[in-house]
């Protein structure tokens, strides 16, 4: 399982920082001390190719969602033991404050910028906005994937992965039953995103591919990724439409059917719901025994990754050095990290 990232790099920077620390005096030693410490630090700097400067990088992200918000808590952490100066915002789904943020990191003379976009269309546009910083993009990947090179990479989870863990899930869900015909419900994320098109996409040809006969119980429910949007669109078709399970773009949707489901006073367990994320609520929902599974859409793993890849184009080294996670065998200018299915049986290992 892969929930940690850059241990044995971070591991090795704690070392360091806490032999730093150790030790004691009066005030003269500690002021000496912290001379010192600060000469080291700009000499490693120059070492590496430029000052302290070198190191200042900003995080936009496309919205404040639970899920978002946790990766940019693990870049925030990884930027921390790196000895990265990163600073964040939140475009509030806005490309044109996104390229704002974008152009006033480029302005302040920074090195990087790592971007979530608000739609990936918009890749030619952040790149160009970026000037010489090097670029990042981070959960959502340019439509057109020829503008990724040596200076501008992404870091992220293959979408057709989570919806085939959905499928895989559901398959063996319905074979235990017998059933091979099936009517479900599916709550969409963004049209036009690519991360709604292959994660639909991935989850219904893999209940093809398994010889399970999937069939629209209503046309799909388009909720946004949101969970309010989702428990009101899902309401009015509860105890009136005949469906099998619920396929979710994501937890949030998900977590609104079940509560959807709850206000109608029918057992969210009565049929699998399931989701995309392995959030946080999403893991206490199965734990719970309300949602059936998710597809563990590392975080943490993302947002730390990013960084490391941040650090990387500045010092001139592979966007992926130093982490334990691989580049597309077609694509190295593509890191990805793994989805990883979560159920009832597993959901422990993830708390």
């Amino acid at each position: 399982m892969k929930k940690r990232i850059l241990a044995s790099l971070l591991a090795g920077c704690m070392v360091l920082g806490s032999l730093t620390a150790c030790g004691g005096g009066d005030d003269a030693g500690t002021d000496a001390s912290a001379e010192t410490s600060e000469t080291s630090e700009a000499d490693a700097a120059e070492e590496e190719g430029g000052d302290s400067g070198d190191m200042k990088v900003t995080m936009i992200i496309s919205d404040r969602d639970e899920w978002l918000s946790e990766m940019e808590s693990g870049a925030l952490d990884a930027a921390e033991e790196l000895g990265i100066d990163l600073t964040t915002q939140d475009a509030q789904k806005d490309t044109s404050r996104l390229l704002q943020f974008i152009e006033t990191a480029r302005n302040d003379g920074q090195k990087a910028v790592i971007i979530n976009m608000v739609d990936p269309e918009t890749g030619q546009e952040c790149i160009d906005a970026a000037g010489d910083m090097k670029v990042v993009f981070v959960n959502r990947y340019p439509t057109d994937l020829s503008l990724l090179n040596e200076n501008a990479v992404y870091v992220g989870s293959d979408e057709n992965e989570a919806g085939d863990l959905q499928a895989e899930y559901l398959a063996e869900y319905f074979e235990e039953q017998g059933k091979t015909d099936i009517k479900y419900i599916l709550l969409s994320g963004n049209y036009g995103l690519t991360a709604t098109t292959l994660r639909t996409d991935s989850a219904l040809n893999g209940l093809k591919d398994r010889g399970i006969n999937a069939e629209e119980a209503t046309a799909p429910l388009v909720a946004d990724y949101n969970r309010a949007e989702a428990q009101d669109i899902i309401a009015p078709l509860l105890g009136t439409t005949e469906f099998d399970c619920i396929i979710s773009n994501n937890d949030a949707m998900a977590l609104g059917a079940v509560e959807a489901m709850i206000d109608a006073g029918m057992d969210p367990a009565s049929v699998p719901i399931v989701g995309i994320d392995a959030s946080t609520d999403g893991r206490k929902s199965i734990a719970e025994g309300q949602m059936a599974m998710s597809a563990f859409q590392n975080a943490i793993g993302q947002g730390s990754t990013a960084v490391l890849a941040a650090k990387n184009l500045i010092e001139g080294n592979a966007a992926n050095e130093g982490s334990e996670f691989d580049v597309d065998p077609e694509n190295e200018y593509i890191t990805w990290v793994p989805f990883e299915r979560v159920d009832a049986s597993n959901v422990a290992d993830y708390n």
